[in-house]
Formats: C-alpha cells, sequence, structure tokens
C-alpha cells in the first residue's frame, strides 16, 4: 500500500471503491491538511470540520484527480477555499489581532522572527504563489520530498526542481518582509520544516474514514447524505440536532424511529470493525512515520545550520565588547573564511569584468554567500567552475522574472505567444528600467529544428547562446510553465581520433586536469592536420541529429 502514489490509489478508489486507498490517502495527508485548517481557521473545532470537508470533497471528486501530479497542492487549495466559506469574517478579524501583535512584538526589539510570526501569514503567502511554485514548496517541506523525487512528480531536470524551490521561498521572504516580519531564506526554510505540518487530533483520520466511506455499504443516497452530513460547520449540526429533537413528536413514533436506528447502528458497527483494526494499524504506521519525519527535519535543520551560525555570528560582532573572544571563537573564524571567499568571487568578476553578465545584479547577498562557501577558489579549475555557477544562478533567476512577464503576457493576448521577446517589457511586475537592454539576450524559439529538440519540450524562449561567456555556461530555456537549461554537447561524443591524441596530452600537461569543453583544445591544436581533426569534431558534436 505505501508503495502506491497519491494517483494510484485515487484511481482504485475512484474504479472499485477501495476504502482501504481512501484510508491510505487520509493517512498521508491528514495532518497536512489539517495543520493548514487550523492555521488558516485559529479554532480547533472548525479545523476539524474543514479537514473532514476537504476530504469529503476529495472523495467526490476522486476520479477527476487521478491524473492531478500533485495532490497536496489541491488539497491546500480546496481547505483554503473552505475555510474562507466557514468562518470568513472571524478569520479577518483574528488575523489583523495576530499581525498586530507580531508588529507590536518586532516593534518591541524582538531579535528574530519565529512561528507565532510566520503561521498567521503562511497560507496567505502560499496562495499569492503561482501553482508551479506553490506545488514545489508544498513537495519539498510540507511532503519531506528529495531534489530527485520533486524532479521526477514535477517532470523537470533536479537543478529546474531545486530552482524553483529557491525561488519560491525567495519570494515567501519578500511576502513576510512586506509585513513586518523579517527573516532570511534559511530560517524560514527551517521554521516551515518543523512546524507547517503537525500532527491532526487522535482519531479525527478514523472519523474521516468513517463517516465518508460509511455510505457506501449501504446506498447511494446515503452517499450522499453523508458527504453534505461531513461538510456541515459546528453551528449547522446544532441545529439539525435541535430540528430533530423537536421532530420527534409522539411517543409511538419516537419508539419506531429508534429501533430502526439501533439496527442500522450495529450493522455499521459490525461492518466498520475491520476498517477501524485496519486505521488502527495505519494510525500506528503514521506514527512511525511521524518519528521519521522529526529526524529529517532536525537533519534539515542541522544543514541549514552553516547560514544561520553565520547570521548569529554577524550579530554578535555588532554587539560584543570582547574582541579578543569573538577573535578566538572557532565558529567566528570559519565565518571569516566564508566572507573572505564571498569577497574574493565578488573581486574576481570585478577584476575580470568580461565575466560578468548583466543578470547578476538580481544576485542576493545570501546567494553569494552561498556560491562562494561551496566554491573551489584555488585552482584556476575551480575558480572557472566558480564564475560559471555564478553566472548560472543569476540567469536562472532573472528567467523567473521572464517567465512571470511571459504568462503576464499570454494572459493579455488569448494566450498568444510574442513574435519578439522585447514585447515582454511592459509586463515585468514590478517594472524593470532596463527589461528591454536584458531582454535582448534571449530571442523566442521559432526555427523548426529547434521546436523539434525534445531538449526545448514545453520551452518558448532561448537565452542567445552568443550571450555565454564560456563554453561550459548552460543556455537558459523558459516556457510558460518551465525553466530549464539547454546543455552543451556531450563531450567527447565518441573517442578522440588519434589526430588529438596530443593535443588531449599537450592540454593536460599544461593545466594538470582533463578539458571541459573541446573548445579547450583549440589553443593546443598547432598542425594543420590536428586543426582539421579538430574542427571537424567539434562539427560532428554541435551538428543536431
Amino acid at each position: 500500500m505505501n508503495r502506491l502514489t497519491d494517483q494510484q490509489l485515487l484511481r482504485e478508489y475512484a474504479g472499485r471503491r477501495w476504502e482501504a486507498a481512501f484510508a491510505e490517502l487520509v493517512r498521508r495527508h491528514v495532518d497536512f491538511v489539517h495543520s493548514a485548517a487550523l492555521r488558516m481557521v485559529c479554532d480547533a473545532h472548525l479545523a476539524e470540520d474543514v479537514t473532514q470537508s476537504v476530504f469529503a470533497a476529495l472523495a467526490q471528486n476522486a476520479r477527476q484527480l487521478a491524473g492531478h501530479p500533485v495532490l497536496s497542492g489541491w488539497l491546500h487549495r480546496t481547505a483554503q477555499n473552505l475555510a474562507a466559506n466557514v468562518v470568513r469574517s472571524e478569520v479577518r478579524r483574528r488575523a489583523r489581532e495576530q499581525e498586530a501583535a507580531a508588529m507590536n512584538e518586532l516593534l518591541a526589539n524582538e531579535p528574530a522572527a519565529d512561528w507565532k510570526n510566520i503561521a498567521p501569514h503562511l497560507d496567505a503567502a502560499l496562495g499569492e504563489l503561482s501553482e508551479a511554485d506553490r506545488d514545489a514548496v508544498l513537495l519539498r517541506y510540507f511532503e519531506k520530498k528529495s531534489a530527485g523525487e520533486m524532479a521526477q512528480i514535477l517532470g523537470v531536470s533536479d537543478e529546474a526542481a531545486q530552482k524553483r524551490v529557491s525561488r519560491a521561498v525567495e519570494r515567501l521572504r519578500e511576502f513576510f518582509s512586506k509585513r513586518n516580519v523579517t527573516i532570511g531564506a534559511s530560517g524560514l526554510t527551517v521554521l516551515i520544516s518543523a512546524n507547517a505540518v503537525q500532527a491532526a487530533p487522535v482519531g479525527l483520520a478514523l472519523t474521516i474514514c468513517t463517516a465518508t466511506l460509511a455510505g457506501t455499504a449501504v446506498s447511494t443516497s446515503t452517499v450522499i447524505a453523508a458527504t453534505k452530513t461531513i461538510a456541515m460547520t459546528t453551528l449547522k449540526k446544532t441545529v439539525v440536532t435541535a430540528a430533530l429533537a423537536v421532530a420527534a413528536g409522539t411517543g409511538i413514533f419516537e419508539a419506531h424511529q429508534a429501533a430502526q436506528l439501533r439496527g442500522q447502528n450495529q450493522t455499521l458497527q459490525q461492518q466498520q470493525a475491520p476498517l477501524a483494526e485496519q486505521i488502527q494499524q495505519l494510525q500506528r504506521e503514521r506514527d512511525d512515520a511521524t518519528n521519521r519525519l522529526v529526524g529529517m527535519a532536525e537533519e534539515i535543520a542541522k544543514n541549514q545550520k552553516n547560514n544561520l551560525e553565520l547570521l548569529k555570528l554577524r550579530g554578535r560582532m555588532t554587539q560584543s565588547q570582547n574582541e579578543s573572544e569573538i577573535e578566538n571563537d572557532p565558529a567566528f573564524q570559519k565565518a571569516r573564511l566564508w566572507m573572505a571567499k564571498e569577497d574574493k568571487l565578488r573581486q574576481q568578476f570585478e577584476q575580470h569584468p568580461d565575466q560578468w553578465i548583466p543578470e547578476m545584479k538580481f544576485l542576493s547577498s545570501e546567494e553569494w554567500l552561498d556560491l562562494a562557501r561551496k566554491a573551489d577558489l584555488d585552482t584556476i579549475l575551480g575558480m572557472r567552475c566558480a564564475l560559471s555557477n555564478a553566472r548560472s544562478v543569476a540567469t536562472f533567476d532573472f528567467a523567473g522574472k521572464i517567465q512571470n512577464a511571459l504568462r503576464a503576457y499570454m494572459a493579455a493576448n488569448n494566450q498568444q505567444l510574442p513574435d519578439s521577446t522585447s514585447q515582454l517589457s511592459a509586463y515585468f511586475h514590478p517594472p524593470l528600467n532596463d527589461a528591454a537592454t536584458l531582454l535582448l539576450r534571449y530571442e523566442m524559439l521559432k526555427d523548426s529544428a529547434d521546436q523539434a529538440n525534445p531538449a526545448y519540450q514545453g520551452a518558448s524562449i532561448i537565452q542567445d547562446p552568443k550571450t555565454l561567456v564560456d563554453h561550459i555556461d548552460n543556455a537558459v530555456l523558459i516556457g510558460p510553465t518551465t525553466t530549464s537549461s539547454a546543455s552543451p554537447p556531450s563531450w567527447p561524443p565518441g573517442d578522440l581520433p588519434d589526430e588529438l591524441k596530443p593535443v588531449e596530452k599537450a592540454y593536460d600537461e599544461a593545466n594538470n586536469h582533463g578539458f571541459l569543453s573541446i573548445y579547450d583544445l583549440e589553443p593546443y591544436a598547432t598542425t594543420p592536420a590536428q586543426k582539421e581533426a579538430l574542427s571537424e569534431f567539434i562539427k560532428a558534436a554541435t551538428t543536431p541529429h
């Protein structure tokens, strides 16, 4: 059962009304849905009502949702809509109070944002993201999927999936910043991972499964009645109970009705006994999974420790009066090393402006630090790769802005693609003064050969290859729903011909490492035969097949 995907379980339930499949779906997602509902309605009882209503809607729409790639995205959106309908006015009032309280705490010199500042705004922030970005965040930090699992579910490369997550987290951080909740991207991901999905009340999964599935054993009309009952709010249930009490008018009718209800209750209990045992087993499995998730959250927090440690050290450097104590702190020494590497990387671009690209002005301080911390800046090869990585991150950041502008253009023009990238200038939000200049570095994919290239599937725009600084750089591909890269041709496409073996050897001896791009061999081809062989080899590698 655990090996089946959400989509397979939905198909099993929709096709065969397999109750165990629906129970597994509830087990997987009840904590996530209840946590989201509780954040939105801020009331435990109403959160349970919203959670039941979400899974009732899931049961009704199982067949249509069997092809939905990310079920958690649909569940979150449904929970958000239902919560808004149930307690719209109360949620708004509480949100204003909580926002005011959070702002007062920040004004009282609270050192950093914590979960109580983040929680009131988290679901509104998720709602502001595009569907693709929201799905990526939910998969990574709510469902704890790895980068490889995310890429497989979203149908993109591992790098594109990670970039999408990074971009979405940055937008969440900007959302909170506008509401006076100051927190770094790494700190935000730690808080979300540790707190966003919490255990639902004990027995809620059993209640949902029992209420949703009990009708399938009786009749179609009972299914409809059960579904409507689940969707009731607490207030509606109270009114219905009162109405039933008044309706029980005569003693004879009451006795007859009670006898019928007792018989039906005994029948349902007999039918539900196996299901209850199965759900108890599922709850035990859920508890085990929860323990594993706690361990994973601790591991994620540990992986984020470096950046958080640096931020704390920066504060300590400002506040501490004892400079000798700071100087002797090993953690400070490590942080100072990272900052020195960041300065060295920035200086490399300043000293070699031909390595700089305009998109790099969009790099954040956190991205500069992360690039430098992971880079090998002590070797020629390492520095070359570090410069290329910086350009790649900057290009993908700007590609996200182009993608949003492309979507806005298509929405305003009956889903038609522009004839030229220059037409996207007016669709950047917020506006970019030099958008027209930057867009000259990108072009529409109009050539039939490019459109037929499987690597370009889903893309409408490609970075002009002439703007690439190094042969190891990747050109970015941009479409309405995807952002990826067109990698350089694989080197080599086959064994090097004998004429080029001396050329390769000369390169290795001069650089102490193998070549990264076949173009690296050009200065070492000295004879006419070697130059001709290298030219033919490059032509064969770069010609589409």
